[in-house]
């Protein structure tokens, strides 16, 4: 009986499954009460209840239309209201014989189009580039080879030096000759492109060091000029490396043969710096002792 009890007690009201009976009682009771009773007094009571009462309210919606071509306005008549149409931004067309996919453009007609220089007329820019007035790449990169050449036969005589060539001084020359020589020596056996390039900063610094300190105030040899002419006069040592091809490795005439090149490339270089800079002349024997020394250094890379 206790569990029946408590059953029963647990048991929803009625009232939330008939909302509408008691509600309908209440109107009835209140409206005996006051006449002047209505629903909305009701509803105030009771605004859960308000969902179930419907107020509608027809509103005036203008119809939609989609124009079919051009940007839509505002219909002169009526409340009409058309809609805007998104337009695609600007595409230039696609020329149909371009043989680059991924070009949507034509080049010529850009070309043809775009304004020329300042004052009109064609240009570079504005109309067909003229190649012919352009000059050429080595120039332009600082290469002459007229003048390599020169430069490099000027070396090939140590008694007669022509040194009005090297007063322009360059580096082109002196970096093929010493591809030439790490190519030698590649052939030879021997992989020394970093030791035969760090001994040519040395020495150019070395060299650029004594000759400074000797002419003293009067010395303008510059470190680029003297690069060049320790570059231009590695050409004996070149052609050694490369009769050290054909020569036995052990033997006086390998020694003796790298002794003349020695000499020649010393007098050459001698020779260069005294005349391309000034305040030499009274130390040309110190001078071609250090240059001595720089060629005989090379050398020894070629006999051992």
């Amino acid at each position: 009986m206790r569990f029946s009890k408590k059953v029963k007690s647990l048991s929803p009201s009625p009232f939330l499954f008939h909302p509408e009976k008691y509600i309908r009682k209440i109107q009835v009771n209140r409206q005996k009460q006051n006449p002047q009773f209505t629903d909305l007094e009701t509803l105030i009571s009771f605004p859960f209840l308000s969902t179930s009462t419907t107020m509608t309210k027809e509103f005036a919606v203008p119809p939609v239309v989609f124009p079919s071509v051009g940007n839509p306005t505002v219909a002169t008549g009526g409340n009409i209201q058309q809609r805007r149409v998104p337009i695609a931004p600007f595409q230039p067309p696609r020329p149909s014989n371009s043989g680059i996919p991924f070009m949507s453009f034509d080049i010529g007609s850009a070309a043809a189009t775009t304004a020329g220089p300042i004052g009109g007329g064609t240009g570079p820019i504005g109309g067909v580039a003229n190649f012919d007035d352009e000059e050429p790449l080595l120039d332009e990169l600082g290469i002459h080879p007229d003048q390599i050449w020169k430069k490099t036969k000027s070396i090939l005589n140590p008694f007669r030096v022509n040194p009005t060539f090297h007063k322009d001084s360059d580096l082109s020359g002196p970096i093929f000759l010493y591809l030439s020589f790490c190519l030698f020596q590649l052939l030879a056996g021997k992989i020394q492109f970093g030791v035969i390039l760090g001994w040519i900063v040395v020495s150019s610094i070395f060299l650029y060091v004594v000759f400074n300190m000797l002419a003293g105030r009067h010395g303008n040899l510059n470190l680029h000029t003297c690069t060049s002419v320790i570059g231009y006069c590695l050409l004996p040592v070149v052609i050694l490396s490369a009769v050290s091809l054909f020569v036995p490795q052990n033997g006086a005439l390998r020694f003796g043969i790298a002794g003349v090149f020695v000499i020649w490339a010393t007098r050459a270089c001698t020779n260069l710096m005294v005349a391309v800079a000034d305040g030499g002349e009274e130390h040309r024997g110190l001078i071609a002792y250090a240059c001595f020394l720089i060629y005989t250094l090379f050398s020894l890379l070629v006999i051992f």
